[in-house]
């Protein structure tokens, strides 16, 4: 199963360059089969621009995923913290295997809304 995530260009470009690979969430998906992240770009670049198979799915205090996983989060130490501000719980992905399509495309070749999803939506 794959679900849509909305990610910042900056950090896409760090996905498919391997200094980011970890995707942080406050939340994440509960169906355990989902082993594909069809990444969509927010705008700028408003595209469908690639894809990662989902590795390991981490959860823990913000201080203890930061600690696991700061080598290769592709973020700063302060964005991370302001990103979890009061929160008790953090998730990080595991980025595995990122590519970029060929050819991007358009949000409404998978969403009949076309609106991109504010956290994920799953994908038939």
């Amino acid at each position: 199963m794959k679900v849509l995530l909305s990610i910042k260009p900056e950090y896409v470009e760090k996905i498919f360059s391997g200094d980011k690979r970890y995707e942080f969430r406050k939340a994440v998906f509960k169906n355990k089969d989902v082993d594909k992240v069809v990444i969509y770009a927010t705008k700028p670049v408003g595209k469908v621009v690639g894809e990662f198979d989902v590795g390991e799915i981490i959860k823990g205090s913000p201080d203890a995923i930061w600690d696991r996983t700061k080598t290769y989060s592709g973020i700063t130490e302060e964005f991370f913290r302001c990103y979890f501000y009061g929160r008790d719980c953090a998730f990080a992905i595991s980025v595995n295997n990122p590519s970029r399509y060929e050819k991007p495309f358009d949000l409404n070749h998978l969403l009949s809304n076309g609106v991109a999803p504010q956290s994920f939506c799953y994908l038939q």
